[in-house]
């Protein structure tokens, strides 16, 4: 983000920002009357330009943008430039004299001022706009406009603002997952008929169901009642139903599988799933193998996005560790045939008569 807000104000020299702030009067009147309009100007452009630079990342990490952060900024920058880093340096250079005291009282006005600021403008209305995932390729389209923008010196340069602008509508348009998977297998989320995630959750981990929550655009907090609408537990587990009617099972004990596996399309454990279990399986195996999985609907199937991919290589998990026969999908298991009697039946005999 740093880079990113480094380049926007670089690119916003190159196009003649003091220029656009110049006075055609070159009087000691005239440059006094305009020196705090045009500080002000300044700061308003350099913040509405570094920030439009840091929102796709931000929006990619945190799933949230700040549309009030210029007037924010507004309001603490010339307090943190005036006050706060003066006042701490002094402070560094008083305190083998022991007479520090002073400036740590200034500079902590200082930042009390920039708390009250950021509470204003938080409790402004639309001060938070939430922003699903949308994966590494938009921010990597996303990344070369602004690059193009920031670097070139022709008109060729605006290209990069259709790149930027096609980056930002490939994003929103991203699907968004129809079941979440913990890598533990103990919670799972279903998106159910109203859109919504419905959580099942056999832990209490509520920083998983924070990002969960964050990642979808999902105002609601880990402790809301309705992320448990339409979910039913019992002492082995519990299922949740998919927006097309489907239910999917958590089973939590090893008696509640063959029950599940009966009734459920799919079926979430971190126990090992019996073999000849009908539904479709995540279980400690692809659990292991996989990590925490995403699943998206394709047919009467699923498409998998896992935390751990095929080949993927990292210092506490070499490639090849803990990898099994799992692809990136999940499709209901073919019918198991029935051996069937062919003696005819006393009607159709009669009817031969």
């Amino acid at each position: 983000m740093s880079f990113a807000a480094t380049l926007g104000l670089v690119a916003l020299v190159q196009i003649g920002m003091p220029n656009l702030l110049a006075s055609p009067d070159h009087s000691a009147t005239a440059r006094i009357a305009l020196w705090g309009g045009r500080e002000i100007a300044m700061l308003f452009l350099a913040s509405l330009i570094a920030g439009l630079a840091t929102t796709p990342y931000a929006a990619f990490h945190f799933h949230r943008v700040t549309p009030y952060g210029v007037l924010a900024n507004l309001g603490a920058m010339p307090v943190v430039s005036a006050l706060v880093m003066p006042a701490g340096l002094l402070g560094l250079l008083a305190a083998p004299f022991g007479l520090d005291g002073v400036f740590w009282w200034l500079m902590g006005i200082g930042i009390e001022w920039m708390v009250l600021v950021a509470r204003w403008v938080a409790a402004l209305p639309g001060a938070v706009g939430r922003i699903p995932a949308f994966g590494i390729a938009p921010l990597i389209a996303a990344s070369l406009g602004l690059i193009v923008m920031g670097l070139l010196r022709t008109p060729l340069r605006w290209s990069g603002a259709l790149v930027l602008l096609a980056a930002i509508l490939w994003g929103l348009s991203v699907r968004q997952p129809d079941i979440l998977i913990a890598g533990d297998g103990a919670s799972v989320a279903v998106r159910g008929g109203d859109g919504r995630l419905q959580v099942i959750r056999a832990s209490k981990d509520s920083f998983l169901l924070k990002e969960w929550l964050a990642a979808d655009a999902d105002p609601r907090d880990a402790g809301n009642a309705s992320l448990a609408s339409g979910v039913s537990c019992d002492e082995t587990g519990c299922v949740a139903p998919l927006a097309d009617g489907r239910l999917i099972a958590l089973a939590t004990r090893i008696d509640a599988l063959a029950d599940d596996c009966s009734r459920a399309a799919l079926v979430v454990t971190a126990r090992p799933a019996p073999p000849d279990c009908a539904a479709m399986v995540v279980d400690r195996a692809r659990l292991a193998s996989q990590g925490a999985l995403a699943l998206t609907r394709r047919g009467e199937g699923f498409s998998v996005q896992a935390v751990r991919t095929r080949g993927a290589s990292r210092p506490w998990l070499p490639a090849g560790a803990g990898e099994g026969d799992f692809d990136g999908s999940l499709v209901p298991k073919a019918a198991v045939p029935r051996n069937r009697d062919a003696t005819p039946s006393e009607a159709d005999l009669q009817a031969d008569d």
